[in-house]
């Protein structure tokens, strides 16, 4: 798939599913949430109009707060690809979402998630 298809991904459809994944394991909304606020800086409610308006995920990260500087301590294999090495900002910005929602689903402690 190329990026730019990706980048044109609603976050809202993206949210959802990280959700439902979250809540197959036994997490909780309010963790997917903490998550998503580590990375980008954005509050409940700037994460909830991210939704309503239907920013797709170019726009989402595009307006982040700041990206947390320990982002760059996320590691690891998501989609066949090594996170730390992908050169594509826009996209190791997403996969690092996809990472952390992962280690969320997977049991992995809120404080190694937030990489504290």
């Amino acid at each position: 798939m190329e990026n730019s298809r990706v980048y044109r991904i609603k976050f809202a459809v993206v949210y959802e599913l990280y959700i439902q994944k979250a809540e197959k394991k036994g997490r909780k909304k309010a963790e997917v949430d903490t998550v998503l606020s580590w990375l980008t800086g954005y509050d409940e409610t700037a994460l909830a109009e991210h939704i309503s308006k239907q920013s797709d995920l170019q726009t989402f990260f595009d307006q982040a707060v700041r990206l947390n500087p320990n982002a760059s301590k996320i590691t690891g294999m998501i989609c066949g690809c090594r996170v730390e090495v992908i050169e594509d900002k826009l996209m190791q910005k997403i996969r690092y979402m996809d990472k952390l929602i992962d280690e969320l689903a997977k049991g992995k402690p809120m404080e190694k998630i937030l990489r504290k």
